[in-house]
């Protein structure tokens, strides 16, 4: 019994052909949809990345209780569990955020594993002259920006990319160990995650006229660029996605030249998608996690039940993968790990509902219908707290500062009776400005138009309490969302209607520079200039609080307030922005 686990980055369902993608070239993910099982019903649970695999490796929810950060003492680990159960695990990878301080705990829960240098902004080459880099982009707000310029160079062509480097790995790990039993490959690529870099091969295939600025990593944030430079992008991440889609059709290929089929467990999945332009958003983490972001693509084949060219309807997550591949090797769930098997011989349900959402914003439970995502009660946020023993971020540690006020907390169901840390918790986004949202994807699949129906948020926060407790949630987390930690939800307790007006501020597009005359100062005026004006000053302040004080001016001062405004999403709602500029066109 062997297992082979397929994993993408940031993989969008809704263009791969077995979801009714019908523009992009991705002929393998058709292919195996005829040879596997597809879930028509899987979403995400805890986001983005690392949550996403802590989730992966313990088969419970992260973000009720801490951000971004490694593996605890305490977690179980499914590589681990199955390494000390007589089964090799090895993993192979180009994903940068496992050598941070935020993942650092992952790679050595396997007995072996293999690293790609290159992603993203990943710290690999070193070069203190700047990059070349294309003309439109001189002005680079992130350091990150200008390290993927250095590394490309480094992966001119399609063999040297680190995707192809991940691939080969891993197929040379199946080749090599053909012959023998019990052991599990993990072959996981951070694309088609942004950057969207690749070759002429797979650009190819999507032509189309573009004289715009050099556009494959849109920013975490509302979308104001042309309706040219949107659809540039979504080629591009496209072009990236047949490049997976060749990559899979090479393990495809594999496993019917080797005869893999028969006794091998294939499971192909990712982690989240990714707003390519869709709800007026690029990007994730900082706007409410819809569908496109956690309704997830995912096959597996089982050669116990060999049921292929099957969908089913179960509604399953992310933590069910861990207790499937344990299952599989006949190696004991622990108590702590509260996924399930996935159903691949037939449709069975595993769950009624089931939790998403990131540490600090909306918490969210979807019935496969419908979707409830619950706010904050306050504007504040608060109170929110990280609980961990292993106090990182995603690129550092937390600081002395951070940690001034930490507290010792009682133990969790899942803590093995250890005590955590409790930690004053920081989130990207405040959801208090999105409103609390309530959608049915029967009649509204697009989530464009939220319901106001008090007796299914009712059933829905219901629903959504019951899997805190199921989770031991933190009594601050039901603080926050104005929710009790005993009893019954009751229509006390609701907030969609409380909450529509500023719901439907957050939701209206933003004004887009060019509607607005080019005066002494604009919309399209650098933020550090704009901010050296003293009567500019004073504009944005009265409808952008905070903005002239705001720490972002650090790292980008040379950007135009309308790409400010885009960047802090709902903070600064779409009315506000007008306003600004309006006035600004005056001076």
């Amino acid at each position: 019994m062997r297992a082979i686990m397929v994993m993408f980055d940031s993989l969008n369902r809704h263009l791969l052909p077995p979801y009714g993608g019908d523009w992009t070239h991705a002929p393998n993910f058709a292919r195996l949809a005829e040879k596997a099982v597809t879930f028509d019903n899987a979403y995400a649970g805890s986001m983005p990345c690392m949550p996403a695999r802590r989730e992966l490796h313990t088969g419970r929810h992260n973000f009720l209780h801490r951000s971004w950060g490694p593996l605890e003492p305490f977690d179980d680990s499914m590589p681990e569990l199955l390494k000390q159960n007589g089964v090799y695990t090895h993993l192979v990878s180009d994903h940068p955020h496992y050598w941070e301080d935020g993942g650092a705990t992952y790679h050595g829960r396997y007995n072996t594993w293999e690293f790609f240098r290159g992603q993203e902004g990943d710290p690999w080459k070193g070069q203190v002259a700047d990059p070349e880099i294309p003309e439109d982009l001189k002005r680079m707000r992130f350091g990150s920006y200008r390290q993927d310029w250095v590394n490309r160079p480094h992966m001119a062509t399609e063999d040297r990319h680190p995707q192809t480097l991940t691939f080969d790995a891993g197929l040379d790990f199946v080749r090599t160990n053909q012959d023998d039993d019990r052991w599990f490959v993990q072959i996981e690529t951070f694309d088609p995650h942004e950057p969207f870099f690749s070759h002429k091969t797979y650009k190819d295939l999507y032509p189309h006229d573009y004289e715009g600025p050099h556009f494959d990593w849109p920013d975490y944030k509302r979308v104001v660029e042309t309706d040219g430079q949107v659809e540039h992008a979504r080629y591009e991440y496209a072009a990236l996605l047949s490049m997976c889609d060749h990559s899979l059709g090479r393990v495809l290929d594999t496993m019917d030249e080797l005869d893999l089929w028969d006794d091998t467990l294939l499971i192909v999945n990712t982690d989240h998608g990714l707003l390519l332009g869709e709800k007026g958003w690029w990007g994730k983490s900082v706007q409410p996690w819809f569908n496109e972001l956690v309704h997830l693509p995912l096959f597996a084949w089982d050669p116990r039940n060999r049921a292929a060219g099957e969908r089913r309807s179960a509604l399953v997550q992310t933590v069910d993968v861990a207790p499937t591949l344990l299952d599989f090797f006949g190696v004991d769930r622990p108590g702590d790990m509260q996924g399930a098997p996935l159903p691949v011989a037939e449709d069975t349900p595993v769950r009624e509902a089931g939790l998403f959402g990131i540490h600090g914003g909306h918490v969210n439970v979807t019935d496969g219908r419908y979707v409830y995502m619950r706010a904050s009660a306050a504007p504040d946020n608060a109170p929110l707290y990280e609980h961990t023993l292993m106090p990182t971020h995603m690129r550092g540690r937390f600081s002395p500062a951070e940690l001034v006020d930490l507290e010792l907390a009682e133990p969790f169901d899942f803590t093995k009776n250890i005590r955590t840390l409790r930690v004053p918790g920081r989130t990207l986004v405040n959801p208090y400005h999105h409103g609390t949202l309530l959608f049915d994807l029967e009649t509204d699949p697009d989530q464009s138009t939220p319901l106001l129906d008090d007796a299914a948020e009712l059933r829905m926060a219901t629903l959504l309490v019951e899997l805190m407790r199921a989770n031991d949630a933190p009594p601050s987390q039901y603080e926050r969302l104005g929710l009790p930690t005993r009893g019954p939800v009751t229509e006390k307790h609701l907030l969609v209607r409380a909450q529509r007006d500023q719901a439907e501020r957050a939701a209206q597009p933003l004004p887009r520079a060019e509607d607005f005359p080019e005066g002494r100062l604009s919309l399209r005026t650098p933020l550090k200039a704009l901010l050296s004006d003293p009567v500019a000053v004073e504009v944005v302040r009265k409808h952008l609080p905070g903005v002239a004080d705001s720490e972002l001016l650090q790292m980008i001062g040379a950007t135009p307030l309308i790409d400010v405004a885009a960047m802090a999403g709902a903070l600064f709602p779409p009315p506000s922005l007008r306003r600004v500029a309006e006035e600004l066109a005056q001076l």
